[in-house]
């Protein structure tokens, strides 16, 4: 079980930047790959970014490719995301989730929200123009 807090959101003009962070309970972070999607209203979940257990892959939605960096702190149980030259089509939710399924990185499992098991609430970024 893993539970995961969200924080770092909130109100940035365009071209700003923000750090959201997602902090995991237990014991076992680093047994777990983490995304970070996103829902803007009227719209579905989206893939942003995802990691590995270990931190050495990491994937982009093209449309942050270049502006956003994801990383990880296993001895933090905590999962960050740079958000940099943001945009206001940026503006959304912003939910990190977590999965130790024991599939291969190449297969992109990560990309689809509905293989996650772990998420959390979510912090709202709003990119002002």
């Amino acid at each position: 079980q893993v539970q995961l807090v969200e924080s770092g959101g909130g109100l940035v003009q365009a071209g700003g930047s923000l750090r959201l962070s997602c902090a995991a309970s237990g014991r076992t972070f680093s047994s777990y790959a983490m995304g970070w999607f996103r829902q803007a209203p009227g719209k579905e979940r989206e893939f942003v970014t995802a990691i590995s257990r270990g931190g050495g892959s990491t994937s982009y939605a093209d449309s942050v490719k270049g502006r956003f960096a994801i990383s990880r702190d296993n001895a933090k149980n905590t999962v960050y995301l740079q958000m940099s030259s943001l945009k206001p089509e940026d503006t959304a939710v912003y939910y990190c989730a977590a999965d130790n399924r024991a599939i291969p990185w190449g297969s992109s499992w990560y990309r689809n929200p509905n293989l996650y098991d772990y998420w959390g609430q979510g912090t709202q970024v709003t990119v002002s123009s």
